[in-house]
């Protein structure tokens, strides 16, 4: 873990905000002049701490409007049958997120498509053909209440 001082947290939450504020105005919002507030940002890059900058799209503009849930059985947890599950997922453009799981299912996915057929091709197509896949359950969100980026400092 990377020890951040006051003012790293500051310019982190200010680049969480808006991630392509200039570093004048980043340093004016932070208290800082700009050359330092430019060689803490590059530290921070240099130290992983920010990994990249994105663009956050809206996902329903651009015909990826439903989010599904999907939690994955394997037929084992040896280390063959996850890594085949894992280096597949890891092809799926529709897979935002896979946690591989303590408790009751072996993986968590995050998966966006256009809409529920979308995602049925999805499932019937890709995720059960994967060899190792026991069972798949889909939970399909209500309303979306919270969805953020930004990490508490």
């Amino acid at each position: 873990m990377i020890e951040l001082d006051e003012m790293d947290r500051r310019i982190l939450r200010a680049l969480q905000e808006d991630g392509r504020i200039q570093n004048v105005e980043l340093a004016q919002k932070v208290g800082l002049s700009p050359s330092p507030c430019l060689r803490r940002v590059k530290q921070l890059e240099q130290a992983g701490v920010i990994e990249r900058y994105a663009a956050l799209l809206d996902a329903s503009k651009i015909g990826a409007g439903l989010t599904v849930f999907v939690r994955i059985w394997l037929t084992s947890q040896d280390a063959k049958t996850v890594d085949h599950f894992t280096e597949a997922v890891q092809r799926l453009p529709q897979v935002l997120e896979c946690h591989l799981m303590a408790g009751d299912c072996d993986c968590l996915l995050r998966v966006v498509t256009a809409d529920i057929d979308a995602y049925r091709k999805l499932q019937i197509d890709h995720l059960t053909r994967i060899d190792g896949v026991q069972s798949v359950k889909t939970e399909i969100p209500m309303q979306k209440i919270k969805q953020t980026s930004v990490l508490p400092l």
